[in-house]
C-alpha cells in the first residue's frame, strides 16, 4: 500500500505540472496515466477490504456469556455484516464495538422481570447494524433496554465536580448523555468485571475519532439508546477539499464537509452577529460559524477577502461553518501521520504533499469544534455597527433585524443587537405560577412571554426563544420560527 500511495503522490505532481504548463503533449497521456492509477488504487484497495463482520465474530458469544453471568434474557442480532472496509480500520474498530456491547448488556437491558412489568417481551435485543454511506462506512448498535438514567447522570455529575448544580440544570437531554463519554465517568454502583471502572466510552470516542470518525448517541428513557459511529473506508489515502485561508492551503476531509455557501458583503447569503458571534442564515436555521483564521492564529486580511466561503461541516450532532477565504480543489490525498511537536494543537489530524511539491496540513473538524468554545471572534464588530450607525445618520437608522414568526399575523421584526441568545426550549419545561410563564434556564427561573396570543404552546414540542439580557437578568421571547436576519432603514414614528 506505501507504494500505491507514493504512486498517487507522483500522479497528482505530474497533473499539477501538465496544469501550469502551455504545452498540451502530455495532457492525453498523463489523463491515460491518470485513469490507469486510480484502477490500480482501487484493486489495491479491494484486496485491502475485508467484511465487517470478522469484526463481529465474537460478538455472539461475548453476550450469550454476559447474558449467562448477569442473569438475563439478551438476543444478538446483525445486519450488514458482508459491508467492507479496510482491514486497518477494522481493527481499529473491533474494541470499541466490543465495549459497546458490553455496556448495553449491562447499563442498557434490564432483566427478565423489569422488562415484564414495564409491559416489553422478556427477552432484551441488541441490534448491530453497517451500511455504506457516500465514502464511509455507518454503524449503528441499539438497544431497546432503558434508555440512560439522566438523573442518575446529573447526580454523577455533579458528585465528581465535572459540572455545578446550576450547570446540569440547564442542560438538555443529549447534553447531559455527553458526560458517559468523560474520562472517569460511570453510573455503576459498584466495581464489577463488565463495568464500574470509567474507562470504557472516553476510550470508544478518542478509538473512533483517532481513525477519522465521529460517535452519536440518541437515547429515549424506557425505549433504549442507539449509538451511530460514521468512519472512513480507509486511512491511506482520502477525498480532500484544499482550500486557501491567509495565503496558505490546507486540507478538510470531504468525509465532513455536506456543502459550501459563498457569503460576504456583496453576495446573497451575509455573515451576521449575534452578540459579537458570526452566524450565517441558512435556509430555515442559523449556522454558527468559526473563522479557520482565529482558530489558527493566522493574520486578519482585508474584509473584502476574507472570510468569503463558508465550508458547512458536521461532526457527530454537531453543524457549524468553517469560514475560509476559498476553495482550490478536491484531490486525492496520502495520509502522513502528525509531527510529534504539532500534536498538542489539536486542530490537525496528518500532513500531505499536494501536486506542486507543497506541504499541507490536514485540518481535523473535531479540533476545531473543540477549540471553537475558546474562540474570541469579537474582533471586526464593532466597525460594523460604526458604519450601520455611518449610514443611518440622515433621519434613518440602517440596522440588521431578526425576523420572527409568531401566530397567524404578519412576521414581526426584533434589532439583532438587542438579542443575547437564541435557545430552543421544551414546551414541558414551561411552567405557570401566577399567570405567568417561567422555565429553568442556566440555574434561574427566567421568565418567558408571547409574542403574539396566536403561539401555541403543544405539549411534547419545543419553540424558539430569544433571550434578552441585562447584567444578571435575562427573559424570553417565544416565538413560533426564526424566519430570516435582514438589513433595512428604521424610521420610527410616535402617534399620540
Amino acid at each position: 500500500m506505501t507504494s500505491v500511495s507514493e504512486l498517487v503522490l507522483t500522479r497528482n505532481q505530474l497533473l499539477q505540472l501538465s496544469r501550469n504548463s502551455r504545452d498540451n503533449n502530455f495532457a492525453a497521456p498523463l489523463q491515460r496515466l491518470n485513469h490507469v492509477v486510480s484502477e490500480l488504487q482501487e484493486n489495491v484497495m479491494k484486496t485491502r477490504m475485508q467484511p465487517v463482520g470478522n469484526a463481529w465474530s465474537k460478538l455472539p458469544r461475548i453476550v450469550r456469556d454476559l447474558a449467562r453471568d448477569l442473569d438475563k434474557k439478551i438476543e444478538m442480532r446483525m445486519t450488514g455484516a458482508e459491508t467492507e472496509l479496510d482491514r486497518q480500520v477494522l481493527e481499529m474498530i473491533r474494541d470499541p464495538l466490543t465495549h459497546m456491547v458490553r455496556n448495553s448488556c449491562d447499563h442498557g437491558l434490564e432483566g427478565p422481570a423489569e422488562r415484564v412489568a414495564a409491559g416489553k417481551d422478556e427477552t432484551g435485543v441488541i441490534a448491530l447494524h453497517a451500511s455504506h454511506e457516500g465514502g464511509h462506512i455507518v454503524m449503528t448498535l441499539s438497544d431497546d433496554g432503558r434508555g440512560l438514567n439522566l438523573a442518575r447522570i446529573r447526580q454523577k455529575a455533579v458528585e465528581r465536580g465535572m459540572a455545578s448544580e446550576a450547570e446540569v440544570a440547564a442542560m438538555s437531554d443529549n447534553q447531559l448523555a455527553q458526560f458517559i463519554f468523560r474520562s472517569g465517568f460511570s453510573t455503576a454502583a459498584a466495581v464489577t468485571d463488565v463495568s464500574g471502572r470509567g474507562v470504557g466510552m472516553d476510550v470508544v470516542r478518542t478509538n473512533v475519532e483517532r481513525i477519522g470518525g465521529t460517535i452519536e448517541l440518541s437515547t429515549t428513557p424506557g425505549k433504549g439508546s442507539v449509538f451511530t459511529i460514521k468512519i472512513p473506508l480507509t486511512l491511506a489515502i482520502v477525498s480532500a477539499l484544499i482550500v486557501d485561508c491567509a495565503g496558505q492551503r490546507y486540507a478538510v476531509p470531504q468525509i465532513s464537509v455536506t456543502e459550501m455557501v459563498h457569503a460576504g458583503e456583496g453576495g446573497e447569503r451575509r455573515i451576521e452577529r449575534i452578540r459579537d458571534t458570526p452566524v450565517l442564515r441558512l435556509r430555515d436555521r442559523l449556522l454558527p460559524l468559526v473563522p479557520l483564521r482565529s482558530v489558527l492564529g493566522l493574520p486578519r486580511g482585508e474584509p473584502s477577502q476574507e472570510g468569503s466561503l463558508v465550508i458547512v461541516t458536521r461532526v457527530g450532532a454537531y453543524e457549524f461553518g468553517i469560514v475560509v477565504d476559498s476553495a482550490q480543489d478536491t484531490e486525492e490525498i496520502v495520509v502522513k501521520p502528525v509531527a510529534p511537536l504539532l500534536k498538542d494543537i489539536g486542530v490537525y489530524s496528518g500532513n500531505t504533499i499536494l501536486g506542486d511539491g507543497s506541504v499541507c496540513m490536514i485540518v481535523d473538524p473535531n479540533g476545531i469544534l473543540a477549540r471553537a468554545g475558546r474562540l474570541d471572534t469579537s474582533a471586526g464588530s464593532d466597525a460594523v455597527q460604526a458604519a450601520a450607525g455611518a449610514e443611518g445618520g440622515a433621519g434613518s437608522e440602517r440596522v440588521a433585524l431578526l425576523l420572527v414568526r409568531a401566530g397567524a399575523g404578519m412576521p414581526k421584526a426584533i434589532p439583532l443587537d438587542l438579542v443575547a441568545r437564541l435557545e430552543e426550549i421544551a414546551v414541558d419545561e414551561v411552567h405557570d405560577l401566577g399567570g405567568r410563564m417561567l422555565t429553568k434556564y442556566r440555574g434561574k427561573l427566567m421568565p418567558l412571554v408571547a409574542a403574539d396570543h396566536g403561539v401555541i404552546f403543544e405539549p411534547g414540542s419545543r419553540k424558539p426563544v430569544l433571550v434578552f439580557a441585562e447584567g444578571e437578568n435575562s427573559m424570553g421571547l417565544v416565538v413560533d420560527a426564526i424566519e430570516d436576519i435582514v438589513e433595512s432603514d428604521i424610521n420610527v414614528e410616535l402617534r399620540s
